[in-house]
Parts: structure tokens; sequence; C-alpha cells
């Protein structure tokens, strides 16, 4: 089904990044971790949709989303980048098989945090801490982590963040196996999502370490 949401707020997170909160239409529902695709309401626009999942939670009024621009991109991120409140978009969904399956290692690189900010989220809510979970955060550098006061503030997170840039106050590290080996055994629940060539790099990490498919909560296509 489609919904035309109206954006209420713009702000900025980092350098190219958006905290975006919309109306949330009547009748919407969906878990956290499930993913929409967004139609920016612009002429020439209106049929370029783009995957994007809320960062807030099935109870809260309101659809918010943390959204990475590309200004270098003439694309619908750069237009969602531009856009103002007041300006609307339609959303279809949702869809996705991310979801809250438990304590684990959450491995995101990049804008791929975004589906494990609602479910690290909602298990805060509802159990009052992350023990037992860690978020381990790859981006190109230290200007680029999403939402990093925030998950260090989250009760019973562990957080690691790596970049690729030398010289940061993170440690300057790719997500190969001998990093993820002080984070993963072959009983750990790992939830992954990030561009391509990093998911299929981390998934043979983690098959090496004893992980199975299994334990892999991450999007399929």
């Amino acid at each position: 089904m489609a919904h035309q949401l109206t954006l209420k707020q713009i702000q900025p997170v980092t350098h190219d990044t958006h905290h975006m909160i919309f109306d949330r239409p009547e009748g919407f529902e969906f878990k956290p971790g499930q993913g929409v695709e967004l139609f920016v309401l612009k002429d020439g626009w209106a049929d370029k949709g783009r995957p994007f999942t809320p960062v807030s939670l099935p109870d809260e009024p309101m659809l918010e989303f943390v959204i990475k621009s590309y200004p270098d991109h003439h694309g619908v991120t750069e237009q969602i980048g531009k856009m103002q409140p007041g300006d609307k978009v339609e959303m279809k969904g949702p869809f996705g098989a991310i979801s809250d399956q438990g304590p684990g290692v959450f491995i995101a690189g990049g804008a791929g945090v975004t589906p494990m900010i609602a479910i690290l989220r909602q298990h805060l809510h509802e159990h009052g801490t992350l023990e037992g979970s860690t978020l381990v955060f790859a981006n190109k550098t230290e200007a680029d982590i999403i939402w990093r006061e925030k998950f260090e503030a989250m009760q019973g997170l562990k957080t690691a963040f790596v970049v690729d840039e030398a010289g940061a106050s993170v440690p300057q590290q790719r997500l190969d196996r001998e990093y993820l080996r002080q984070f993963v055994n072959a009983k750990s629940r790992c939830y992954l999502c990030g561009p391509p060539p990093m998911m299929k790099a981390v998934r043979t990490a983690l098959h090496d370490l004893g992980v199975n498919a299994a334990q892999i909560v991450e999007e399929k296509f």
C-alpha cells in the first residue's frame, strides 16, 4: 500500500546525513528493522524510489529516518537531502527480513547501520539494557560515524568503531577475520548490513570463525 508523507523536520546528523521526521499515516504498521521505499514527489523524481529504514519505533507517533545523501550523485538521496519541511514523499512498504532476534553482534558499514537502530532501540525499550550485544560499525572517516554518541549512551551496548582513514581517534581497521574474532564465536548471533562488498567479506570472515548462515540476520535479495 502507498502512503503520502509530509516532512515535518530535517536536521543534520553528520556532514552528509540527515535525521528526517515525517507524519505517520493512520494504520501504517511495521516491525523494527523493516524498510520502506520512498519516492520524492518532485517533477522528474516521483517514479524513482529507494529503500530506507525507519529508526522510529512502531508505537511512536511519527516516522523518523536517518538518511545519508550523496551530493556527487544526481540521485534520490541528493534530492532527499534538499527537502524542506512541508515537502512530500510517497512511501511503499514495509518489507524486509531483518528483525530483532535477540542479543548479538551488530556489524554495520556506513548507512547500513540504520536497520539496526530501530532494533537496538526496541530491545532497549523492552528490556532496559542491551547487555550481551556489541555494535561493530565501520566507516570511511570518523566524521561519517552516524549516531556515535547515541550508541555510546545506550545502556549495556558495547561499541567498536573503525574507519579507513589514518590518524583518527578510533582504529584504522578492516572488518576482517582477525579483527572480528574478538567479538564473534561460533555461537554468536550476527546482524549484518552494509555495502555489498563489505557484506560479502564479512560473511566469509564469519564463516571462517564458525558462524553458520542460519545465525546471520541480513536482508535477503
